[in-house]
């Protein structure tokens, strides 16, 4: 099988190697990937819907497999869908459940899907009246659309209420949805799903701020491990009050949505509760949770293709994996780049490429997250202390990492 990557991170990456196992490297395209997975399989810059169509004419790809959210945003999917070529990716309709935080709320409020309370406005005029109200802190406030992994932030007070409704309108102008601060403790899980039946992976967990203990801003995330298995035990609950009612709403809607639905739950005293939505793969999760997949990848999308998901056999190794970002001094603000990346011997972990370039045969930084360094072991304890020896012998400057990632496990 021909396959084409829409996508060009770490994620993109890992979604290629887990196809190259059954397809064979040559068989894989990444659009536009980046230096580093260049290095394995064929990238070529395909910046359009029309350019992608184009190039599917031309080299009949047996399937596009889409990455990143933004071009499901845009109709890329329908697109192809349109031109008959098979793809695996939600269309833009059904995209809306990440791409539209009000949208996704009225959804989970009409189907019962236990989520944090909150309120909606169309315009940060609106929530900024509320927020002279008596709204109880601290208060997640979420931007209407997508932000790349800088959409949300968590107001301790009134005056980091409304700066926070100012630093979002300059990130993504238009509306906003305050929400109930949730505790609990994270994780995530994927439904593989053809529009009617699905299938749950196994849960992961992201770590998405900065800085160790959960300090720090918001990032695309800064490391990821897989299976967490306390949250094993509220499979059937998300299973059946979650995932099910969802794509049962998005049918209802008249979207029904094919491809990986990521969920990201908050596990409360009172039960698992949605914190988002995602149509597609999540980043950094996925660099943890496919190592693990023992289903061929490419068997998982053809029964998406020919909806006979609920007859699909979905297979996993024992044991487990982490995925540990090295990102660049600014991040996630202004990175340094162009700063030569420098390989010490013996890695043994797999290196997953996001944020590179090459310069003069050497590859530099190019971004704020570089690259992954993602391990396995019998147990986490074994993955963890291999993927940590592995993100000691890689070298640039300015490299951050947090040092913390998957100690988590013992708190849940």
């Amino acid at each position: 099988m021909k396959v084409l990557i829409i996508g060009g991170g770490a994620r993109e990456h890992a979604i290629a190697a887990c196809f190259a196992r059954n397809c064979g490297p040559e068989n894989i395209t990444v659009a536009p990937g980046n230096a580093g997975i260049a290095r394995e399989y064929n990238c070529v810059d395909i910046k359009t819907p029309s350019s992608l169509v184009q190039w599917c004419s031309a080299h009949a790809p047996d399937l596009v497999f889409f990455g990143p959210e933004q071009p499901l945003a845009e109709g890329w999917a329908d697109l192809l869908r349109s031109e008959g070529i098979a793809c695996i990716g939600p269309s833009r309709a059904a995209a809306r459940i990440e791409t539209s935080k009000i949208f996704a709320k009225d959804l989970m409020r009409q189907m019962n899907i236990p989520t944090a309370k909150s309120m909606a406005f169309t315009e940060p005029s609106g929530a900024r009246e509320y927020i002279q109200t008596n709204v109880i802190y601290p208060l997640v406030i979420k931007a209407d659309g997508l932000a790349a992994g800088k959409g949300v932030i968590i107001a301790a007070d009134r005056a980091e209420a409304l700066a926070a409704l100012d630093t979002l309108d300059r990130i993504v102008p238009g509306g906003v949805v305050l929400e109930e601060y949730l505790q609990g403790w994270e994780a995530s899980i994927f439904a593989i799903t053809d529009g009617n039946s699905f299938q749950s992976t196994l849960f992961a967990q992201d770590h998405k701020q900065l800085l160790e203990g959960d300090r720090g801003p918001n990032t695309g995330g800064m490391g990821a491990w897989c299976p967490v298995l306390p949250a094993e035990k509220y499979r059937e609950q998300v299973n059946t009050e979650i995932i099910a009612p969802a794509l049962q709403g998005l049918r209802e809607a008249g979207c029904p949505f094919e491809g990986f639905l990521y969920c990201g739950l908050m596990f409360t005293k009172d039960g698992p509760k949605v914190i988002e939505f995602n149509c597609r793969l999540g980043d950094p999760e996925t660099q943890a949770l496919l190592p693990l997949l023992k289903t061929d990848l490419t068997e998982i999308c053809q029964a998406i293709l020919e909806k006979r998901v609920d007859r699909l056999h979905l297979s996993w190794s024992n044991g487990s994996s982490i995925c540990v970002v090295l990102a660049s001094e600014g991040y996630p603000g202004n990175s340094l780049k162009g700063k030569p990346i420098v390989f010490g011997k013996d890695i043994t972990s797999k290196i997953y490429y996001s944020g590179v370039a090459e310069l003069d045969k050497q590859l530099v930084t190019n971004g704020g997250r570089v690259l992954s360094i993602v391990a396995g072991g019998e147990n986490l304890q074994q993955a963890r202390e291999k993927a940590y020896a592995d993100c000691a012998r890689v070298f640039f400057e300015g490299k951050i990492l947090r040092k913390d990632i998957s100690l988590r496990e013992n708190t849940l």
